[in-house]
Parts: structure tokens; C-alpha cells; sequence
């Protein structure tokens, strides 16, 4: 079974086909937790794709918030990928050093901002280097800035912690939650200081890590990810959202359903940094 939104999916053929192309514009959106002692940054400038340009997601993420990654003013995005001479009608292909871990919340952003012509590497710098594709080592060249990027914003794409509670009563969406089962069941403590452990009562549980094929590191197949979000009680009746820790993860769910064809999924853009932390709201812990 194909995926319904196969656009939004680049192999590396197709990418190695392509990247020299003008209106093909590579992004490395790699971002690591603080405890895994790798810098994005100094990686991307040790070795890259060829012609790729770094985004950062701190720098596209709001400074004024006590969460981490919230998003910014659609303005600052702009912004940021302007000086990355990115122009309306390019095609922009993103990747992390993961395989699918960060990447997906900078294609989730390009998309809340109102721009639909972004697609995700499958199985990233991996699956580029280990199929022999070219990297670059020397200095990145700097990017020329395009004009003005324009952008929008899609609201449905998003949840913001009032409705989170109100869906507590309503249950009128399924939240699914990336992180790990440990996290998720707090049986591993939060890496955060001053947040709890346990998820949000009524959700469930589809690690991030779940939607990759673990011999190839690509994403599974349709009917693969169709049975791990029915397993999980995603129904063709009820909306989909979609949280973690600091809403990077949760957009890798996001991406998946939007893979399947599923375009009622929204991000929960605080996550479990701010429902966590918060005195006041419910918590969940096991299974």
C-alpha cells in the first residue's frame, strides 16, 4: 500500500538526482537533547549534504517562553529562511542526523506557516551516506537571502494547553504521545528539572522511534504505520494530536499520519515541558 501524501517523502535517489538544482533547497535540521553530548552545528560543518544550510531549531523557536521549542511569530520564521535563500515555489527537502528526530519539526513549521512544498529525506544523513551519495566537508558556502519569504499560519495545526483540557472532557480528539514508554509510564525520570513524571490522562503511547523500520532505519511501509496508529486507537472518527517533550517528536507522529492521509492531526505545541510543570493539571502514570 502506497502512502497517500508520497510528496512529502524524498528518497535519495531522488535527492541525489536533484540537489544541485536551484529550486531544490536542502535543509539539516538536526537538533540533539542536551545530555547526548553532540553539538547539530559542529556536525553540520564537519560533514553535510552537498549545499545544505543549517536551520536551527532554537533560533525558530519563541526565546520568550519558559518552554522550550514553542513556536515563534510567523515573522521571525520568514526571517530566518529568507536569509537561508529560500524562495516561494522551491522545493525544500530537510533532514537530521537521526533519521527522523528533529527534521519533522521543521517540516511541520514550514507547513503551519502556510507552505505546503517540503518533504522530509527518508532516513536521513544515515541512509545518504550509507548509500554512497556525496558529502561535503569543507566550509558550507553562505547562503545568498532570497526575498521576503511569505507566510501565513494554519491554527487547526496546533493545540495550546486550555484546549488540551477542555479535551479532557470532550475526548473529542486522541492524544498520542512520542516519547518513550519509560517517560511515558514514568518509569524514567523527566530529563527536564521541575517537571513531573506520567502523561496526560487518556493518551497513549506510539514511540517516535516506532514508525522507522529498524533494519533499514526508512519509514515503515503505509499498512505498517496504519496498524501501529489502530493499535494505538487512532479511528477515522475522532482528531489526532500529537505531543512529547518539547514538541519535536510529537511532529514525527505528525508526519506519519500525514503520510497515511490523515490531515486532522494538530501538534501540541508546549507538550509535556509545560503540562508537566504545570501545579495544577491531571497526571497519568503506567501503562
Amino acid at each position: 500500500m502506497s502512502y497517500a501524501n508520497t510528496q512529502s517523502l524524498t528518497d535519495v535517489a531522488w535527492l541525489a538526482a536533484r540537489y544541485r538544482m536551484t529550486n531544490v533547497k536542502v535543509l539539516d535540521a538536526s537538533w540533539y537533547t542536551p545530555d547526548s553530548g553532540r553539538s547539530a552545528r559542529k556536525e553540520f560543518l564537519a560533514e553535510r549534504i552537498p549545499g545544505a544550510q543549517f536551520i536551527d531549531i532554537d533560533l525558530v523557536s519563541d526565546p520568550a517562553s519558559p518552554y522550550p521549542h514553542t513556536i515563534v511569530d510567523p515573522m521571525v520564521f520568514s526571517d530566518e529562511v529568507t536569509a537561508l535563500g529560500i524562495e516561494r515555489n522551491d522545493q525544500v527537502v530537510v533532514y537530521d542526523g537521526m533519521g527522523l528526530f528533529s527534521a519533522a519539526r521543521i517540516w511541520w513549521m514550514f507547513r503551519i506557516y502556510g507552505y505546503d512544498k517540503v518533504s522530509i529525506l527518508n532516513g536521513g544523513f544515515p541512509r545518504w551516506k550509507a548509500d554512497g551519495e556525496p558529502v561535503e566537508t569543507e566550509s558550507p558556502e553562505m547562503p545568498v537571502p532570497s526575498m521576503p519569504f511569505e507566510v501565513g499560519f494554519r491554527p487547526k495545526m496546533m493545540r495550546i494547553l486550555p484546549q488540551i483540557r477542555e479535551n479532557l472532557t470532550t475526548g473529542r480528539e486522541l492524544v498520542l504521545d512520542a516519547r518513550s514508554p519509560g517517560r511515558f509510564t514514568a518509569a524514567e525520570p523527566e530529563p527536564r528539572a521541575g517537571v513531573r513524571g506520567g502523561h496526560i490522562p487518556g493518551s497513549r503511547n506510539v514511540h517516535y522511534a516506532s514508525l522507522l523500520d529498524p533494519a533499514t532505519g526508512l519509514m515503515k511501509e503505509a499498512d505498517e504505520l496504519k496498524a501501529l496508529f489502530a493499535a494505538a486507537g487512532v479511528t477515522d472518527d475522532k482528531g489526532v494530536v500529537c505531543t512529547c517533550g518539547s514538541g519535536v517528536t510529537a511532529c514525527a507522529l505528525a508526519f506519519a499520519l500525514h503520510l497515511i492521509g490523515r490531515e486532522d492531526v494538530a501538534v501540541y505545541d508546549g507538550s509535556w515541558s509545560e503540562w508537566g510543570s504545570q501545579p495544577d493539571t491531571p497526571v497519568e502514570t503506567g501503562p
